[in-house]
This record gives structure tokens, C-alpha cells and sequence, in this order.
């Protein structure tokens, strides 16, 4: 009966947190237009709260990190254009870090043809996005799973990082404005950023446009700090002076 499932969607959420509706689909094989009139219900009731392809408890705290596969599906385009960009700055015998984010993960295919180059990643999906390419050298950092970014975070990340010396950094940002700088959502992720970021390589951030003048729980570092930002299409002139005045390189496909 449709109050049983909506109960039963409702249980399920508090155990999970964090639901997606092709996932409920196939869970109570229902269609999607069902499950939408189900989540209808439960938001009304202030119960749940929709994200981008999916529902979490409204008790959340609304500044966490939304779940990857939610990240993922938006402006595909657009980051595939600035992951293609990123990829063209890198070389034969790099030594490159390629932070997790729905951006960085879309510079693996770019990659396939580099000759000797280490990608150092705590990246889940750079790690499987790169297994189709024997060519390419995959140093994974260990570290903890952590699931809304599907990366390895923890102390022994940051030991990992100790250890290599990386010629280039390629940094994801959950949202980047010029008062607040790069940020993030996550505290744990935060810190491996931060760490990555004042590496001696080249830092490059790879933002769509859509993460301008935005800011998450927690600055990673200053713009100023980055010598590089890739996007899809000029940003505002404001930021064009600012990179400017600050030599940071826009590189814009």
C-alpha cells in the first residue's frame, strides 16, 4: 500500500541518510512518477528535503556534503570541457595529484596517451576510471573511505602525500568566490586540500562556471595561493581583474 511504502521510504532514509529515487525505484518497483508523488508527501510533512536526483533527511545539516552521485549528473558538459583543458597542461614523465570532485575525475580519457606519467589520487573514481588505461601509473593514497565524495581521507592521506614529490595538483572545489577563496563542504577533505595546496607544484583548480561567487563550510586556500584556474567560459570581469592582479592563470577551453 502506498502509506506502508512511503513509511517504509521514510525508514529506510534514517538509516541510509541519503536515498536516490532511481534507487527507490528499483527497491519497491514502483515507477519513477510514483516514487515522486511518495517524495511529494514526505516533503510536505517537512520530513525529507530533495537534492539533484534524490532525498535526504530534513534533520541534515543543510551545509553538508551532498552525496557524489547527485554532484555528478550536473553540467556533464561543462566539466568534461574543463577537465579536457586540465589535461592538456599535463606531460610526458609528470608526477600529477588529481584531487576527487565530479570535475578532476573527467581528466582520466584525457591522460591515456601520456607517456611515463604517475597519477597520485585518493579519488575512488579516478582510481576505477583509470583501470581501462594500463598505460597510465596509479598510486592510490589509502586512507579511509569516505562515501559522499567516494575518496580516502585520514591522517595516513596526508602521511601518503608526504612522500611524493608532485610536479602538478589538479584541486576540486565545491564552490569559490574571491572573499572566501576555494572551499569545501567537508573538514576532512579540507584538510588534504589545504595540504595539497601548498605543495611545491604547479596547483591548478578546476571549477565549472556554475561554482562562482559560492562558498562552502570551509576555505582550503586564497585564489591568490592557486597558479592556475580552469573553467568552461569567462568568468565576470571582477574575477578577470582579480586573476589578474593577482597572476593567477585563467585558462579557458
Amino acid at each position: 500500500m502506498k502509506v506502508d511504502r512511503i513509511q517504509q521510504i521514510y525508514d529506510l532514509l534514517k538509516k541510509k541518510h541519503n536515498l536516490s529515487l532511481n534507487y527507490l525505484c528499483e527497491t519497491f518497483d514502483v515507477s519513477k512518477n510514483t516514487i515522486r508523488r511518495d517524495v511529494a508527501e514526505l516533503e510536505e510533512q517537512g520530513l525529507i528535503r530533495k537534492v539533484y536526483g534524490g532525498i535526504v533527511l530534513n534533520d541534515e545539516d543543510p551545509g553538508s556534503p551532498e552525496p557524489f552521485a547527485y554532484r555528478e549528473g550536473r553540467n556533464v558538459d561543462a566539466k568534461k570541457l574543463v577537465a579536457q583543458a586540465a589535461a592538456r597542461e599535463v606531460q610526458d614523465g609528470d608526477v600529477i595529484y588529481i584531487d576527487s570532485g565530479t570535475t578532476t575525475m573527467h581528466m582520466i580519457p584525457y591522460l591515456a596517451k601520456r607517456r611515463y606519467l604517475t597519477i597520485v589520487t585518493a579519488s575512488v573514481h579516478v582510481i576505477n576510471a583509470a583501470s581501462n588505461y594500463p598505460g597510465l601509473n596509479i598510486i592510490a593514497t589509502g586512507g579511509t573511505l569516505y562515501m559522499p565524495s567516494n575518496a580516502f581521507v585520514g591522517p595516513s592521506v596526508l602521511a601518503a602525500l608526504q612522500n611524493y614529490n608532485l610536479s602538478k595538483v589538479f584541486l576540486a572545489s565545491t564552490g569559490i568566490s574571491i572573499p572566501h577563496g576555494a572551499t569545501n563542504a567537508s573538514p576532512l577533505e579540507c584538510e588534504i586540500k589545504r595540504s595539497l595546496s601548498q605543495k611545491n607544484a604547479t596547483s591548478y583548480l578546476l571549477v565549472d562556471s556554475t561554482k562562482f561567487d559560492k562558498a562552502s563550510l570551509m576555505t582550503y586556500c586564497q585564489l591568490p595561493e592557486l597558479d592556475a584556474i580552469i573553467t568552461e567560459k569567462e568568468p565576470s570581469k571582477e574575477y578577470v581583474a582579480y586573476f589578474e592582479k593577482h597572476n593567477v592563470r585563467l585558462i579557458i577551453p
